[in-house]
């Protein structure tokens, strides 16, 4: 009878013929009894069997099927930039992790947020009013984890090569090489940005290959923005949302940090990728 609970368990319930999208124990004691199995099982039972497997078909864990093949150039793509963040660097060079957060709304409430009291939390009014939207251009330094940022009211090529002015500014000259990872979307390879950096060759840009977002350091430091400062959204327009969240940055840089990467974060990846690389002829 056992055995066939961990069948069941490791089975999608419409396999079974059931309308489910995942098994729970008493789904599944249910199950048993409608097969036959057995004349009457409990919950509690199933739970017992289940966990001496270690199984537990009630949660679920996202992941995503790569689209392209995880090839010789997605190896090579996931070392440069292992490399860019594990070597020690020169005094002449930068590595910067590029990204935006897009489309921040103010959304002004219509009642003052109440603060916490002995035995409530803060109150956050339900409604709100919608006014404009913000993107939030940031780039981590992966050394010494100072964040740079942009607020614009669009994301276009534009906009990104006015970042990467603003960038290009305040940098010192003595940095020679700017390594910039970013993510493969048109706004960061575009023409009008292939030209800004032909003319400016101390900017070199790093692709993290297609679906491999955690690649890039600042999406670490977006949670933690995100967390800290926009957890609760309640700003008076889209002016007091930008100096709040600039606000923020100054403090973050008051007290920066950078996040620490080893060479192992990479190793699992690159193990499942080399695997699937065909032999050496």
């Amino acid at each position: 009878m056992a055995l066939h609970v961990v069948h069941r368990a490791c089975e999608l319930p419409e396999e079974a013929g059931r309308s489910l999208s995942q098994w729970d124990c008493t789904e599944l004691a249910q199950q048993l009894v409608a097969e036959g199995m057995v004349e009457a099982i409990s919950p509690q039972t199933i739970q017992r069997i289940l966990a001496a497997c270690r199984l537990k078909p009630w949660r679920s864990h996202l992941w995503l099927h790569p689209r392209t093949v995880r090839d010789a150039a997605f190896v090579q793509a996931v070392h440069a930039i292992a490399d860019l963040y594990t070597r020690p660097l020169p005094p002449s060079e930068l590595v910067l992790c590029l990204d935006e957060m897009t489309s921040l709304q103010p959304r002004h409430r219509r009642a003052p947020t109440r603060p916490a009291r002995p035995g409530d939390p803060v109150q956050l009014e339900h409604e709100y009013v919608r006014d404009g939207a913000l993107q939030l251009f940031a780039a981590f330094d992966t050394r010494s984890g100072e964040v740079y940022a942009g607020q614009f009211r669009r994301k276009r090529q534009v906009e990104c090569i006015r970042f990467l002015e603003h960038l290009d500014r305040l940098i010192a000259t003595a940095i020679t090489t700017i390594h910039i990872v970013c993510d493969n979307v048109s706004v960061h390879h575009g023409s009008a940005v292939r030209a800004w950096l032909a003319a400016h060759p101390r900017f070199l840009l790093h692709f993290t290959p297609v679906h491999c977002s955690w690649m890039n350091q600042v999406e670490q430091w977006f949670s933690v923005l995100r967390r800290k400062r926009l957890r609760t959204v309640n700003f008076a327009d889209v002016a007091d949302l930008a100096a709040r969240i600039a606000a923020f940055i100054d403090q973050w840089n008051d007290t920066a940090h950078p996040f620490r990467w080893h060479r192992a974060s990479f190793d699992k990846v690159l193990a499942s990728a080399e695997a699937a690389l065909p032999a050496a002829a």
